[in-house]
């Protein structure tokens, strides 16, 4: 009989705080492109509907933290696309934006370019799985989140990047009718985030299609977007149209706005503080008066998973 020890960083199921029923039914249903009709005459069908219901990563569920409720990860984002205050985007990211359909481009160094739908990409990769996750934004607040979605590294397969493909960049959507906040400000839209190839296979970079088992909302990044978990939230891209495998290092969005504040790799690292301010805490998003602050692990606690990736590389110069 084979023994499975669970991981230290593992997300217990039956540890986690239970979802608040934060969408209607009718919301639901209109999110998910289905009729009631449809529910009552059988399951939701993978793949045309975004591959609902997901199934649970059992190695991915964890242990030892609770789910931060629905309604708080729903009503408490960055995405200044829309807006720079935190209740914003919940307001401005559906009046009238549509991210249905929604088209996703892969090219760059690849041998099988493609630009497909994203609900046909869930279908062509298999459908979606569920994992929970640590979420720390670099702001020094945190989350813990369920996401729907699938592996990164599976959509690398599918694009078969050439040899020479040493990093992989990220590129969100250009609308300013839609995005207010795209029509001005400091930022050079629109939204590019990249990774290391390394990092981009690793196990835990994930494209994220939904929460609490529902189809991402609009202000989540709606309809797919990265998380790689040990590093700063900015990095987890929103609302992607097109990944690129590219030779050369990507100059990421904030790393261009303040390269002081913001470097490329911007790891979860309790030790180097931000220049305005420490990252050894981080304030727990619904956490209360009393229990709401917590030491910042390292790596976000994945560091068994990552550490070894950044072996021999000068943490506090490469931030």
């Amino acid at each position: 009989m084979q023994i499975r020890i669970r991981k230290d960083w593992e997300i217990g199921e039956k540890e986690a705080t239970s979802e608040v029923d934060y969408f209607n039914r009718r919301r639901f249903l209109k999110a998910a492109g289905l009729s009631a009709g449809a529910l009552l005459g059988g399951s939701v069908l993978n793949g045309a509907t975004g591959g609902f219901p997901s199934r649970a990563n059992a190695l991915f569920a964890g242990k030892g933290l609770e789910q931060t409720p629905y309604d708080l990860v729903t009503g408490y984002n960055n995405f200044y696309e829309f807006s720079y205050d935190k209740s914003g985007p919940a307001k401005l990211a559906n009046k009238g934006w549509k991210t249905e359909p929604w088209m996703l481009e892969v090219g760059g160094l690849v041998d099988a370019p493609f630009k497909m739908d994203v609900n046909e990409l869930i279908k062509k990769l298999g459908g979606i799985e569920q994992r929970v996750y640590r979420f720390r934004c670099v702001e020094a607040w945190s989350m813990v989140i369920p996401w729907d979605g699938f592996e990164l590294s599976k959509l690398i397969k599918l694009a078969s990047p050439k040899s020479e493909a040493k990093y992989v960049t990220f590129t969100t959507f250009l609308d300013p009718e839609s995005a207010p906040g795209q029509k001005g400000g400091s930022i050079d839209w629109p939204y590019v985030e990249g990774l290391t190839i390394e990092e981009a296979n690793n196990e835990l970079s994930f494209l994220a299609t939904g929460i609490f088992g529902k189809p991402i909302p609009n202000q989540n990044g709606a309809p797919i977007r990265l998380v790689v978990p040990w590093k700063y939230g900015f990095k987890s891209i929103k609302s992607i149209v097109r990944i690129d495998f590219v030779k050369e290092r990507p100059l990421n969005t904030w790393q261009a706005l303040q390269p002081r504040e913001y470097g490329f790799y911007a790891n979860v690292n309790p030790e180097v503080d931000h220049p305005r301010w420490s990252q050894a805490t981080e304030r727990i998003i619904g956490g209360g008066f009393f229990s709401g602050r917590k030491d910042t692990l390292m790596f976000n606690g994945y560091s068994d998973q990552v550490a070894g990736m950044y072996k021999g590389l000068n943490l506090r110069r490469n931030f």
